[in-house]
């Protein structure tokens, strides 16, 4: 199983556009800018073809200590959750 780094990205995507690495690597920082500041502000940001992040709340719950079998008690937080456009799911599966 082959997984493509950052670099090998931004020269195939530099390839495949005609533009430089230097705007392509650009482009990329700024879009990822924008979609933690979109999501940060109204709680989700859809990114055409690919698919929604959004911010939910997880409620607070009981676990378990798997090293030792006790009961704790995990807090409430905030995470970012991932959820994949039915284009992708079509194309992949």
């Amino acid at each position: 199983m082959s997984k493509m780094t950052k670099s090998q990205m931004i020269a195939s995507l530099a390839e495949a556009t005609g533009l430089s690495k230097k705007d392509t690597v650009a482009f990329m920082d700024k879009l990822a800018d924008f979609v933690y500041k979109e999501v940060k502000k109204s709680g989700e940001c859809i990114v055409p073809g690919f698919g929604k992040l959004v911010k939910a709340h997880r409620k607070a719950r009981e676990g378990r200590n798997p090293a030792t079998g006790e009961t704790i008690k995990i807090a409430a937080k905030t995470v970012v959750k991932f959820r994949l456009a039915k284009a992708v799911k079509d194309a992949i599966l």
